[in-house]
């Protein structure tokens, strides 16, 4: 009855305010005789009502104030009076304690028997404050995701001060190839233990990579996180090779194996989600290097649209995806998520009467209604030979995970010109620089001419933390390195300052850069005259090229990214002009001469 009460009172707060329509209101609570789900949050999802409005109005009608968690301070101990799966299903987090009054941020005020459930559990009384469901999952997060690094910690110190079964006796590089010792040391409990710890710590952290590495004396564990390495406390020297032979138990890998590099991988389940690991060892000085890839599926993000490109850029890959034939090609450096955004393409380009198939090494993200081929070169199934064996499916797009050599492109580019949407990617730098990787490999300028539609390149900046950004004003010197255009009156730059919710970085989370060179008659003329890079990029630009450092500089106008992150990741583009007497093609005179231009 309270709960219906105050469910009328909240909508006629919202209706006074003018925050809500009554013709809103009764579309809402028809949804929801219809599908059923909380009110407020039907209309946050038909945009009746902005979140911060309704915490705020949600408040005022319970008499409660409302709380930004990450302003804060959260005593730790009192949150660890239920455990995190208490507190992810109930969505609610005790933050603090003051004699028998237990005082918990909720999501829901409204969920009665989240407060009797914690009222019976801790024997004290509830005084609830409102928070919104990103607040208390980023509070959640920070307090276990600590926990997780201490219990690491101690462990660590228990096993430095205390002898334990699974220290292996000797110098690294001594390794045991008996392997019931070897089963013995992975499957002991403080192995296992610190083996899970460290794989939840770095999903948690948002990690993209692991990496655990053998020296003479020690050994490191650095986690990437937002494209950039972190040191963590690490175990004893001595417990390493248990803990590679635990990775290589759970990867189905030759525990035995010390000599050669090995490939594998594994899933766990993290929380409420599934998470996909591969698996690199590398033979070292010292022992094994082991490389762990997270594929984290929940927090991949699919939409071409939600990537940070420029809507001008996106706008012609889309034209490009509707394309009935062709190849379109994505190119940067290793983990600059040419992949995802390849995924993206074919998600936007996917309906019913298409018929796509895709061979990678290996499948990173399974797609609903897309036929996927695993790459297996110990049985011989390549690139090649799968691309060929894909044609003889009726295919109308095929996506090559990664172009590697002649054989791959060739059969990719015949495949383009025989009336398919190809999709691939490339390791160059540019995107003009992927025409001259691809003559240099082999192919003719007029294949490339006949089959090409675009060329993406692409890379991933930091994006600055919202909640600790600074704004400031950056040195002249800055300015012109980035060779920003007129700024605008009044703008502000920002850059990082670091708190608990980015872990002290400055940064929370990346966003994509991206430049497309569509193969203009004009870019095709370049080509055919096997033109250098410089000499295509400029044209590029001039037929309306958004570069690298230019889609950098509108993010940096908007506050998404600092001066520093696009500086790291993009080249000044007037490292590429090009003398208007070099731009068909052709040397100017005193080149031939072989002397310097005045």
């Amino acid at each position: 009855m309270a709960q219906l009460l105050l469910k009328k009172r909240l909508t006629e707060i919202l209706i006074e305010h003018q925050l809500l329509t009554q013709v809103q209101l009764d579309e809402a609570l028809v949804q929801q005789r219809a599908s059923g789900g909380r009110l407020r949050d039907i209309l946050i999802q038909r945009g009746f009502v902005q979140k911060d409005h309704l915490m705020g109005i949600l408040g005022q009608a319970l008499g409660i104030p409302p709380m930004k968690l990450s302003r804060y301070q959260i005593d730790t101990a009192v949150a660890k009076l239920i455990t995190r799966k208490m507190a992810e299903t109930y969505q609610i987090l005790p933050v603090s304690k003051m004699g028998n009054t237990l005082t918990v941020a909720m999501a829901d005020p409204l969920n009665v028997f989240a407060l009797d459930a914690l009222q019976s559990l801790t024997m004290y009384d509830i005084s609830p404050i409102i928070t919104t469901e990103e607040e208390l999952k980023h509070a959640l997060e920070r307090i276990y995701g600590e926990a997780r690094r201490q219990a690491i910690e101690t462990i660590v110190e228990d096993l430095t001060n205390r002898p334990s079964s699974v220290m292996m006796a000797g110098p690294a590089t001594e390794v045991s190839n008996d392997r019931a010792a070897l089963l013995r040391s992975a499957q002991d409990a403080p192995v296992v233990k610190i083996t899970n710890l460290l794989v939840a710590d770095s999903v948690t952290q948002g990690a993209s990579d692991v990496l655990i590495e053998p020296f003479e004396k020690s050994m490191r564990v650095r986690y990437r996180i937002d494209g950039m390495l972190r040191e963590i406390q690490a175990p004893p020297l001595s417990m390493h090779q248990a803990i590679v032979t635990r990775i290589k138990v759970i990867s189905t890998l030759d525990i035995a194996e010390h000599r050669l590099p090995q490939d594998g991988r594994f899933k766990l389940n993290i929380g409420d989600r599934v998470v996909d690991f591969r698996v690199s060892v590398l033979p070292s000085s010292f022992g094994e290097k082991v490389a762990l890839r997270i594929l984290d599926k929940s927090q991949a993000t699919l939409d071409i649209d939600k990537l940070g490109f420029e809507k001008a850029t996106v706008d012609k890959l889309k034209q490009c995806a509707l394309r009935p034939h062709g190849m379109i090609l994505i190119t940067g450096p290793t983990g600059s998520g040419k992949t995802t955004t390849l995924y993206s393409i074919l998600k936007y380009a996917d309906s019913p009467d298409k018929n796509i198939v895709t061979v990678e090494d290996p499948v990173e993200y399974e797609l609903m209604g897309i036929n996927q081929v695993a790459v297996r070169t110990e049985i011989g199934l390549t690139f090649a030979s799968s691309l060929r064996s894909i044609l003889r499916q009726d295919p109308d797009i095929i996506m090559v995970g990664e172009i590697r050599d002649f054989e791959t492109v060739d059969t990719a580019i015949k495949s383009a010109l025989t009336g398919h949407l190809v999709l691939s990617t490339l390791h160059t730098t540019t995107a003009a620089g992927s025409i001259v990787r691809l003559t240099n490999m082999g192919v003719e300028p007029f294949l490339i001419t006949a089959s090409m539609i675009a060329v993406g390149s692409q890379r991933l900046v930091r994006k600055l933390c919202l909640k600790c950004r600074e704004g400031y004003e950056p040195s002249r010197e800055l300015l012109e390195k980035v060779h920003l255009p007129q700024l605008p009156a009044h703008t502000v730059f920002y850059r990082p300052k670091g708190c608990d919710h980015c872990f002290k970085s400055g940064y929370h989370g990346r966003v994509g850069l991206l430049e497309v060179l569509m193969l203009t008659p004009g870019v095709k003329e370049l080509v055919m005259k096997r033109s250098q890079e410089n000499v295509i990029k400029h044209l590029a630009r001039e037929e309306g090229m958004q570069t690298l450092r230019e889609d950098g500089s509108q993010k940096v106008l908007r506050g998404e990214t600092s001066l520093e992150e696009v500086l790291r990741v993009s080249v000044s583009d007037l490292e590429t002009a090009t003398p208007a007497a070099d731009r068909d093609g052709e040397r100017s005179p005193a080149r031939r001469r072989g002397g310097v231009e005045p």
